[in-house]
């Protein structure tokens, strides 16, 4: 039986935490660098997340998965959060491809645009929330694909 990581508006949250995540090591000088960038939305989002403070759930900033730097990633849920901005218009194919491919080991990824993060953070909120209670809550595995 899966454990209770928290609970969002009285529902039990279900760990799904993915074991053995590819990493690509050449990554990590990029990763740093993007850490430094400070992009305002994701700035914005980590104030909202960091530490804890959302429903006592962690996150993790800039992450290694594969041969990709994930904007979040809640290792206890097997959830990534990509905020979407500017850089990726004329992506849609490439990041349709990279969800594929996060979502072939087992991953969750939730998006959103950095205009959403700079101009409406409560309502971005509010939809992780319902995205977390949709895939995690209820029964353990019983809306992961």
């Amino acid at each position: 039986m899966k454990e209770i990581l928290t609970q969002i508006h009285n529902v039990p949250i279900y760990r799904n935490f993915v074991e053995n995540l590819p990493f690509n090591p050449h990554l990590v000088p990029l990763l740093k660098e993007k850490r430094k960038a400070g992009i305002l939305g994701e700035v914005l989002f980590w104030k909202k997340v960091r530490a804890g403070t959302f429903h006592d759930i962690d996150f993790d900033r800039q992450r290694i998965i594969g041969n990709y730097i994930v904007d979040f990633y809640v290792k206890t849920l097997g959830l990534i959060v990509e905020i979407d901005g500017s850089s990726h218009d004329g992506q849609e194919v490439d990041d349709g491809i990279r969800q594929e491919y996060l979502e072939s080991l087992g991953l969750l990824v939730f998006r959103i645009t950095d205009f959403d993060v700079r101009n409406n953070i409560k309502i971005v909120m509010k939809d992780l929330e319902y995205f977390i209670i949709q895939y995690f809550g209820t029964t353990p595995s019983s809306k992961i694909p």
